[in-house]
């Protein structure tokens, strides 16, 4: 039988995060990054706090299972999000989302080194094509690490995916996201957003709010409702169900949508080499990604 709350929550991780590129951008046109990705994990985290509170689930959740959910916070809002949001003021949600689709291939390689994932030839293979997709459309970018501002983006998008990555393997292996998932993403974003806003006053150059247009306060909220609540909630059920590399393997899907609406709403360049490169990546997902049956539910555990 078929996990229909899996394929629905694998569906929004898929859409909603490659919509998220295009949100930043937008953002960040007038925000400062770092008060874009605090105002977004402070904002969800009240929705959360809300919830908690109407459905009487609001509590402690000690101090082992804290130190997880801080961790996980760590790597994966304030390392991955919050660099990737700081990215984007340089670099274009296209370029963005194509350096993202990579954190499989890391993903992938920690899951066989810490023993969660067999080597598996077929797999391996499936991750390198979609890795050869990936280089085939960054081959017109290489000019453009002559600009300080483009390699410091590039740099700060590889801090991002690696803590990404570390997140997905840690979750899977130490089961982080065991129990409410709720009560634990409320715990990670209110922490997230509180040292991100310490990073927003100190590391921003201007924050004059009256410069903030609507535009980008309407991106900012869209991506605290749509990205980080729903998606992140997604996210979490979908990693207690299935593997961390099917899971990663959503970056590509994340990013023909985001290069699509780059395209379509901000007038990014779409190459022929950019739809080369996508036959490229959707094959080699289909290759790494596909078992009989990977959508059925997980037999119990005893």
């Amino acid at each position: 039988m078929k996990d229909y709350k899996l394929i629905f929550a694998v569906l929004i991780v898929a859409i909603v995060w490659g919509t998220t590129y295009l949100a930043i951008r937008v953002a960040v046109e007038t925000i400062p990054a770092w008060f874009v990705a605090s105002i977004r994990q402070l904002l969800a985290g009240l929705i959360l706090f809300l919830v908690l509170i109407v459905r009487k689930e609001l509590k402690w959740i000690g101090r082992e299972n804290l130190k997880y959910q801080l961790l996980f916070s760590f790597l994966m809002l304030i390392v991955a999000n919050g660099l990737t949001t700081v990215a984007e003021e340089s670099l274009s949600s296209s370029l963005t989302s194509l350096i993202a689709a990579s954190t499989p291939i890391l993903v992938f390689l920690g899951t066989v080194a810490i023993g969660l994932e067999r080597f598996n030839y077929r797999s391996l293979t499936g991750v390198l094509l979609c890795f050869c997709g990936i280089v085939f459309i960054f081959w017109d970018g290489l000019k453009d690490f002559l600009n300080p501002d483009y390699r410091m983006g590039i740099s700060l998008m590889f801090c991002a995916i690696s803590g990404w990555a570390l997140g997905i393997i840690f979750t899977k292996k130490l089961n982080i996201q065991k129990g409410n998932i709720v009560l634990n993403l409320f715990y990670q974003f209110m922490f997230a957003g509180i040292v991100q806003l310490v990073f927003a006053f100190l590391f921003s150059d201007n924050y004059n709010f009256g410069s903030w247009t609507s535009k980008s306060i309407s991106a900012m909220i869209y991506l605290s409702v749509f990205g980080s609540v729903l998606a992140f909630f997604a996210f979490h059920y979908a990693l207690t169900k299935i593997s961390p590399v099917k899971v990663s393997i959503l970056a590509y899907i994340n990013t023909i949508i985001a290069i699509f609406l780059g395209w379509l709403v901000l007038n990014e360049e779409i190459s022929l080499k950019f739809l080369i490169a996508a036959v490229l990546i959707i094959l080699g997902v289909f290759i790494t990604n596909y078992k009989p049956g990977m959508f059925k539910r997980s037999p119990a555990k005893v």
